[in-house]
């Protein structure tokens, strides 16, 4: 049987490879995002950041159609049509923008991958929010789109930005909530799919992936089972923290090689 890169990773390697994944379930689970972003800068830490781009995929895709379809069927087709310009400028430019990854050194990558992190973190610490007046959310949806879909398909991070523009717009939670849902499952099949053409996901690198699923899954569900014992307000904080070391770590490596 083939393994792929499975058998180039040694064991310490993969054991830590588990643990980000465990840990990115909890935090998606429990917060609703940031499983790309916690998967792509922890394994990139350990290992070729575009291998990290390729872990990431599986999980994130079945971890975000499960969150699309939590609600139920109905609340996700009547957010997608609600948002429906913002889901297709994201899933556009998430295409579009995976097509680059093959052709980025690895120390563009880290910082390309370690600055939207540090910054999107440190905007949501310091409680800055943004207001889109009724009147220019259709002009938002569409400029915000395509930042979020360049940076998920360069990074898999579309879900800060997603999750700035809904506030601007004043969404109720539990509507965020659906919406998000929506976005990220929509957003991350098409990064999948984006990927498979560009061919960060080959055979190579897809039982990687797959290993991934189920220790993220286990994580997500614990993440479910902690969300209403925890206060949200501080574990979301830490996430954050967490977030900002790891992208200035991959800054780190982006400026020194």
């Amino acid at each position: 049987m083939d393994y792929g890169v499975l058998s180039q990773l040694d064991v310490t390697t993969l054991l830590l490879c588990f643990v980000v994944a465990l840990v990115a379930g909890i935090v998606k689970g429990a917060v609703g995002f940031a499983m790309p972003l916690i998967l792509v800068s922890g394994i990139s830490s350990l290992t070729d950041p575009k291998l990290a781009i390729a872990a990431m995929l599986i999980p994130t895709v079945v971890s975000n159609i499960f969150q699309t379809f939590r609600q139920g069927v109905n609340p996700a087709l009547a957010a997608a049509r609600e948002y429906w310009r913002y889901l297709v400028v994201v899933c556009i430019f998430i295409f579009l923008s995976a097509q680059l990854v093959p052709f980025i050194s690895s120390q563009v990558f880290y910082l390309i991958l370690g600055i939207p992190v540090v910054f999107l973190s440190l905007v949501q610490l310091a409680g800055i929010q943004l207001s889109v007046a009724p009147e220019n959310r259709k002009k938002a949806e569409w400029v915000l789109g395509v930042i979020s879909g360049l940076l998920g398909g360069f990074a898999g991070t579309w879900g800060p930005t997603t999750v700035m523009y809904l506030l601007a717009i004043n969404t109720p939670k539990a509507k965020q909530m659906i919406v998000q849902g929506v976005v990220y499952g929509a957003g991350s099949v098409t990064l999948i799919s984006a990927h498979l053409q560009s061919g960060v996901m080959n055979k190579e690198t897809a039982p990687f992936s797959l290993l991934l699923l189920p220790i993220a899954m286990l994580g997500m569900w614990y993440g479910f089972r902690i969300q209403d014992r925890l206060d949200q307000k501080l574990f979301r904080r830490l996430t954050l923290v967490v977030l900002v070391i790891a992208g200035l770590n991959l800054l780190r490596k982006g400026l020194t090689g």
